[in-house]
């Protein structure tokens, strides 16, 4: 069965992030055709949609992968069967064993075929692996530029230690699957609960002075909130400071509070 009856023009790649990239494709089309591998994700799945107001088609990727080019070709003219333009990066590559590239559609495809050149930001061209790397340097502020945005995660509310609230300062402890989280230290955040967003400080990391058990953490400034059984999203604005151990639970305090203070500078 087709997905759509009245897509025109489509946009083909993984999508992962959304970022300044993407969306030099994404302007071009009515729709986007998503391949949708098994994890490692800036943006994993559905969450996609979230970043983008044009229709989202998602091709999982093992069940596309065995097919020729030519056959992957006929599949999109079958779902989209009044397709007229399709619009793909320059490195863009397809079918089994990635045996197509851009100029491989151009002669598949009957119709117009658009490739949009290396996309660059302070002359770093942008790819997800690009700012995959920035994540795990701890470097959230160029990989926000490459993105265009605040790099988020989403996760549910699960127990802590329970140390927060009685030794050091509440957070909401969270249990993050399937993104891929910046390198362990605090940042500062803005947290979104219950649809509302606030500013917050973030841990993420390995509890290197209580259980040593890793955790991913956020304090919100200037309120009190409430733990409910739902899903909460961490955007990461800024690093404050790489994770480490300290003698004494005060000493955590200490540093925390200072921690505070420095989120609660300009972004």
């Amino acid at each position: 069965m087709a997905y759509s009856n009245n897509i025109r023009s489509i946009a083909i790649g993984s999508f992962d992030g959304i970022h300044l990239a993407h969306k030099q494709l994404i302007d071009r089309v009515d729709a986007l055709v998503i391949i949708e591998r098994n994890g490692g994700y800036l943006t994993p799945g559905y969450k996609r949609t979230r970043y983008t107001d044009k229709m989202c088609y998602f091709y999982h990727f093992e069940k596309v992968r065995a097919l020729t080019p030519a056959a992957f070709v006929a599949k999109l003219c079958t779902d989209f069967p009044h397709l007229e333009k399709i619009v793909v990066g320059y490195d863009f590559h397809f079918g089994k064993e990635k045996a197509g590239n851009a100029e491989l559609l151009s002669s598949l495809f009957s119709k117009e075929v658009e490739i949009v050149k290396e996309v660059k930001t302070e002359d770093i061209s942008i790819h997800s692996r690009t700012i995959k790397n920035y994540l795990k340097e701890g470097n959230v502020t160029m990989a926000n530029r490459l993105l265009g945005r605040a790099y988020e995660i989403d996760g549910t509310i699960v127990p802590g230690q329970g140390l927060g609230a009685k030794e050091l300062v509440p957070t909401i402890n969270v249990n993050v699957t399937h993104f891929q989280l910046p390198s362990e230290g605090v940042y500062a955040t803005s947290t979104r609960v219950a649809g509302v967003r606030y500013d917050s400080v973030s841990f993420l990391g390995h509890r290197v002075t209580t259980d040593g058990s890793f955790a991913v953490e956020t304090h919100i400034l200037d309120r009190n909130i409430e733990e409910v059984e739902e899903e909460i999203q961490i955007a990461f604005h800024r690093r404050i400071r790489d994770n480490q151990k300290f003698e004494t639970l005060e000493a955590l305090k200490a540093q925390i509070v200072l921690d505070i203070q420095e989120a609660r500078l300009k972004k």
